[in-house]
């Protein structure tokens, strides 16, 4: 699986997705201490931490389901924080949250027509370009989506998302639950939407399949950027060994 360079990586230009000093709290709980992060065009981004880092917060206030108390969340240079989740598909955001959510009681097809609802109608093409990506839930159209396999489930949660046409794909750990040859499929097919012209910001905990694929990363550490860099060097540092592929410490 060769990886494309991707776009914009912090240095020249406007990044597609760029977060600046953003402060989120639950409460009176400081989720996010004022982290820096940027996406650029045609990458793949991989977002790594331990359980309570931020992770998931990041990609909720990206995709406007939190609000952040300090700091921006800007796409292609213009401010979107404020702006409501249902309001920020049309800007090209898409979101595949943690644990599927799929509609348990309406059929493949039927979820899939959800995802295309910032349109007026259905269109074929849209339909067709999921069900090539995965031809699992072609025979599987007419199923309900409750008596799926998780792993059919993960992939119906991300057509769903990719009815919406974003130009921006969050995923929250598409690999979670799934059995190792499934995982394999996931991220072949994550990585056919990216060269299909979709930015991807991933947030996984297997880290060697996510720095595999992706050209950047950033590791969190309670709510801060504690490490971030190209993606081999970041999976060749003793440290991220360490913390997530069990290896001692070099």
């Amino acid at each position: 699986m060769e990886k494309d360079p991707g776009g914009d990586t912090g240095g020249t230009g406007t990044p597609l997705l760029e977060l600046k000093s953003l402060r989120v709290f639950y409460g009176a709980i400081e989720a996010l201490k004022g982290i820096d992060l940027t996406v650029g065009e045609g990458e793949i981004v991989a977002l790594l931490g331990g359980n309570g880092a931020g992770k998931t917060t990041t990609l909720r206030t990206v995709s406007g389901m939190l609000q952040p108390r300090e700091g921006q969340v800007c796409l292609r240079g213009e401010r979107i924080d404020g702006i409501k989740s249902h309001e920020l598909v049309q800007f090209g955001i898409g979101h595949v949250p943690e644990g599927r959510r799929v509609f348990a009681t309406m059929s493949v097809r039927e979820n899939l027509e959800m995802g295309a609802y910032r349109f007026k109608s259905v269109d074929s093409a849209d339909l067709d370009r999921v069900f090539t990506l995965f031809p699992r839930l072609a025979e599987r159209r007419s199923q309900y989506a409750g008596t799926l396999s998780g792993g059919e489930q993960q992939m119906l949660a991300i057509g769903r998302a990719l009815m919406g046409r974003p130009e921006l794909l969050l995923l929250d750990e598409p690999s979670m639950g799934l059995a190792p040859l499934i995982v394999q499929q996931i991220f072949e097919i994550i990585h056919e939407i990216n060269q299909q012209g979709t930015t991807v910001l991933l947030v996984e905990q297997n880290a060697t399949q996510a720095l595999g694929l992706a050209n950047r990363g950033y590791v969190l550490e309670t709510g801060s950027v504690a490490m971030s860099g190209d993606a081999q060097d970041l999976l060749a540092d003793p440290r991220i060994r360490a913390a997530y592929l069990g290896e001692g410490a070099a």
